[in-house]
């Protein structure tokens, strides 16, 4: 029978499973366009924040609205790019099978339909081979557009690359001048309230002869404060709630061992480099400065007994004294951002994590330093 062995291979690729299209709320391409969107709108916000009345808080929540769209793009581009890792596989699987179905179709296209009908036992067996075609035509149509429907998304896949670049360019840029913008409307900020050491010299001698943060720490505890009065907000009643002072991951719990067997009595985070720290609650500035082999230190006093040791900053912002609210920014970590183009490599290869910085976190109370965990709602800004 001459066209059997065409119908049994035509029944073959109707029972192969397809790919599923991204049409979920995971689509790669659709949370792309929504990160690009993203950073379109802080530049927009960036323009208005120069101009706010309040320009450290409209520039704080700028440069985190370009942090959140950078963040949505990295995310996005690695989907897309496991997405067209996975399609290529699949291509590469089926070849053989593929190139069957495109001989199959091309042969349909290029025969008429009476001459594919006629079968050489005759008037029956010919009827037999039009109903057997009449039935598997659907299925090849079926298979010829899952083919096309996943090179398509193939090649949208690869587009997205190249318009993601110019996305790119805009954020980076972006969140570089935002940053810049709020490093100066801090420098020029002079309406906070402050409360002022007895004696700075002491605070001074202190640092530097520190051996250790707790030792630190411990005699900062020591040091007095002016006091206005004023009662601040209950920071116990807030356990459990506060925000992280950097959107990131947690790297290492309390008291866990690092690469050196070092034990630490708080936790580390990873983030993108240069990423805004905020203040997770209204709190009294310390300490600023660089302190051991900690880089800059900035020590936070929420209410008399507890402290907030922040480590790891590239740069500090505020003075000691300064109180601030929650939300205030505070510093932005180490590092430097990549280029556009590096950002795009680094996150199409799914190693966009090498340039990770760290933040150390301590929460100090009555001299001892607790688990920040039970303090922060670590899966929250």
């Amino acid at each position: 029978m001459r066209f059997a062995p065409l119908i049994s291979l035509c029944l073959l690729l109707a029972a192969l499973p397809g790919l599923t299209l991204a049409q979920t709320n995971n689509d790669p391409v659709f949370a792309t366009r929504k990160a690009a969107e993203d950073l379109r709108s802080a530049t927009r916000a960036l323009a208005d924040a120069r101009e706010a009345r309040d320009r450290v808080k409209a520039l704080s929540q700028t440069v985190i609205a370009y942090e959140d769209g950078l963040r949505a793009m990295r995310a996005s581009l690695r989907k897309a790019a496991i997405r067209e890792q996975a399609l290529r596989l699949e291509f590469t699987a089926r070849r053989d099978q593929l190139s069957r179905l495109l001989g199959v179709l091309q042969t349909l296209q290029r025969a008429s339909t009476p001459l594919l009908l006629m079968h050489p036992s005759g008037p029956l067996g010919t009827a037999r081979s039009g109903q057997v075609l009449s039935e598997i035509t659907p299925a090849l149509h079926a298979q010829a557009e899952d083919l096309r429907a996943q090179l398509e998304e193939l090649l949208v896949l690869q587009a997205l690359q190249i318009t993601a670049l110019d996305d790119l360019k805009l954020g980076l840029k972006g969140v570089q001048d935002a940053r810049v913008a709020l490093t100066g409307a801090i420098g020029q900020r002079t309406n906070l309230p402050r409360r002022f050491v007895a004696d700075p010299q002491k605070l001074k001698t202190l640092a530097e002869n520190a051996e250790t943060l707790t030792g630190f720490a411990q005699g900062l505890a020591d040091l007095p404060f002016d006091d206005d009065g004023t009662p601040p907000p209950n920071f116990q009643a807030a356990k459990g709630t506060l925000p992280l002072p950097v959107f990131g991951t947690v790297l290492r719990a309390f008291n866990e061992a690092d690469a050196a067997g070092l034990r630490r009595p708080g936790i580390v985070l990873t983030a993108p480099p240069i990423s805004l720290v905020i203040s997770p609650f209204p709190a009294t500035i310390r300490f600023r400065g660089p302190l051991l082999d900690y880089g800059n230190v900035i020590i936070l006093e929420p209410n008399a007994g507890y402290l907030i040791v922040l480590a790891g900053l590239g740069q500090v912002y505020g003075e000691v004294g300064q109180i601030l609210s929650a939300g205030d920014p505070i510093g932005l970590l180490r590092g430097t951002d990549p280029a556009a183009q590096d950002f795009l490599v680094e996150t199409s290869q799914g190693n966009d994590d090498s340039r990770q910085q760290t933040l150390y976190i301590e929460i100090r109370q009555d001299r001892k330093a607790v688990d920040p965990a039970a303090w922060f709602a670590l899966t929250d800004r």
